[in-house]
């Protein structure tokens, strides 16, 4: 991920992360707003309940006629005209009768056409007669429908044991209750326990049905939070009315109810919106300008830890604090080169110190020996046999010299990291076959074997390098073993070539394998050598890329193996 977009999201997430708990803020009060709207329903369809009951009550008093309907009964009169009194006074009473213990009906007062409805009564299976009689109280049956009128009946027990009975209308009262509106939509209905809809207007068609009301009733939750119909959804609550056995219904299309919602929840989403577009614009802008400076430095400072000094951040890139740093670091990298161009100097005069030193010490011994022959043949004093053993002394000692002076270049070339191979493919059959041509004579003279055998046809490296090494490790092999065989051989797999060197010689112990590819390193002095080989070898291996290793036991020979990593592809 690049660090535009790090930034980008990092400050996108700043900026927006706030309205999370805003938004779950927001959720949760509407939520809340829209229980209180159908609290305020509920609320609604309590008080008309609790008038409706209160309506029901107030029918006591109004019963205030009954001592004299008991008085006529007694003297034996007949009580109609007190009825049809009563039923003047309360325009709200449709029928009034008396009757007798039994439940047969005595008399009636009422309307002609309500009379004519009407059949004579007979309550004389009605269980609650008796129970009223025995505890004289007022009873009011169940909301009803007849006729298109919502009525109820009552009963009154009177004093002498007959009873008075009563068709009370509801019709005034709950034309009142439904002119209320609640906005354009909202209305109180009065329902009974199966659903079905009292409406005072004959023509009037609910658009829900009774099944959909009494599933809502049944489910014992005041509030009407979701009321389906084909065309509407509908919001509200209702209120049990136990004395009528009906229902206070207050209904409003979801759509109003909540419409004050809607257009809050539309003004908060475009807010929203606005405060979203702000942060993406906002954050898109201020990581572009934070990103491009500090992905500048971040480059240049990877350049710098490269090695590469001549890199320069743009300081036109910069901002405020930034042109500052930019400034600064550019400083800091020009400083640096100048410290890196005195450093190498100072490492430059080092290696030539060291380079002299080392060629000093080491050419001082033969140097030292090819004076003493000079002085001994200036001297005379040497008879002619004498004379041509120390002339090949010298001529020995002119190799061993051109030979050290060799290693030593090789030395400071390795240690000033100058020894670059320069890589092609190289013929192992004919690099083992000059090692050996050129070692076969000493080795037949010391009665060793030398074989070389290779399951490797080419191999990339450098072919004088490489010849280098084999002819050294071989050539310490030879130096090495009186007796037995030295071994070339050649293999691969997927991963390195491995070029190795066996021998039946002596062997090397343990301690001396740990010093054994150091710098003058020699495991014995009476052979002849400087302890050079193995340590150019193994830098010459290094510079390859590959490993120089041995495995070796006192008196069981020795083993040097050169790996070399396969290029990948």
């Amino acid at each position: 991920m690049s660090l535009f977009s790090k930034l980008f999201k990092l400050f996108l997430a700043v900026v927006l992360m706030p309205l999370i708990p805003m938004i779950l803020l927001l959720t949760y009060y509407q939520v809340h707003l829209k229980n209180n709207i159908l609290e305020t329903h509920a609320n609604l369809a309590q008080i008309v309940s609790s008038s409706m009951n209160q309506h029901i009550e107030d029918l006591t008093w109004r019963l205030a006629f009954a001592p004299q309907v008991t008085q006529a009964l007694r003297k034996k009169q007949n009580p109609q005209p007190i009825l049809q009194e009563a039923l003047n006074a309360n325009p709200d009473f449709l029928m009034l009768a008396v009757i007798s213990p039994k439940g047969k009906e005595l008399y009636r007062a009422g309307e002609k056409q309500i009379l004519k409805q009407i059949p004579a009564l007979d309550l004389s299976q009605d269980p609650s007669l008796p129970e009223l009689a025995k505890t004289p109280r007022l009873s009011v049956s169940s909301f009803d429908v007849v006729a298109g009128r919502p009525i109820s009946e009552f009963i009154y027990p009177l004093s002498n044991g007959d009873f008075l009975y009563g068709i009370m209308s509801f019709f005034g009262f709950l034309s009142r209750v439904q002119e209320q509106r609640i906005g354009l939509t909202g209305r109180i209905y009065i329902v009974d326990q199966d659903g079905a809809v009292y409406a005072n207007d004959y023509q009037y068609k609910p658009a829900f049905d009774a099944e959909t009301l009494k599933n809502a009733f049944a489910s014992g939750n005041q509030l009407i939070k979701n009321l389906k119909t084909p065309r509407e959804t509908y919001v509200g609550a209702f209120s049990a009315s136990p004395i009528l056995g009906a229902y206070v219904t207050v209904l409003q299309l979801k759509s109003e109810a909540y419409r004050s919602i809607y257009y809050t929840n539309i003004i908060i989403a475009l807010f929203l919106l606005s405060i979203a577009t702000l942060a993406y614009f906002g954050a898109l802008t201020f990581a572009e300008r934070l990103g491009e400076p500090i992905g500048a430095l971040a480059h240049a400072a990877q350049e710098v830890s490269n090695g590469n000094l001549d890199e320069k951040v743009d300081e036109e890139i910069g901002w405020g604090e930034f042109k500052q740093l930019i400034k600064a670091f550019n400083q800091m990298t020009a400083d640096l080169k100048d410290y890196q161009v005195l450093q190498l100097q100072a490492q430059v005069s080092e290696m030539k110190e060291q380079v002299f030193r080392s060629v000093a010490h080491d050419l001082r011994a033969p140097l030292l020996g090819l004076q003493g022959y000079l002085y001994i043949l200036q001297s005379g004093k040497v008879s002619e046999e004498e004379k041509k053993n120390y002339l090949e002394m010298m001529s020995q000692a002119a190799r061993n010299l051109s030979s050290l002076l060799e290693d030593v270049l090789d030395v400071s070339r390795v240690q000033a990291g100058m020894m670059t191979p320069k890589k092609e493919s190289v013929e192992v059959a004919a690099l083992f076959k000059n090692v050996t041509d050129t070692l076969e004579p000493t080795a037949r003279e010391k009665g060793l074997e030398l074989t070389a055998e290779t399951e490797v046809d080419r191999l990339p490296a450098d072919p004088k390098l490489l010849q280098r090494v084999i002819m050294n490790l071989v050539s310490n092999a030879v130096k090495f073993t009186d007796k037995g065989f030295v071994r070339i051989r050649a293999v691969q797999d997927e991963k390195a070539y491995y070029l190795s060197v066996q021998d039946s010689g002596i062997g090397i112990s343990a301690q001396d394998i740990k010093g054994l590819f150091q710098k003058y390193h020699q495991i014995r002095s009476d052979r002849p050598g400087y302890g050079l080989g193995l340590f150019i070898s193994r830098q010459i291996v290094q510079a390859h890329g590959g490993s120089l290793d041995v495995t070796s036991e006192p008196g069981k020979g020795s083993t040097f193996t050169v790996c070399l990593p396969k290029e990948r592809k």
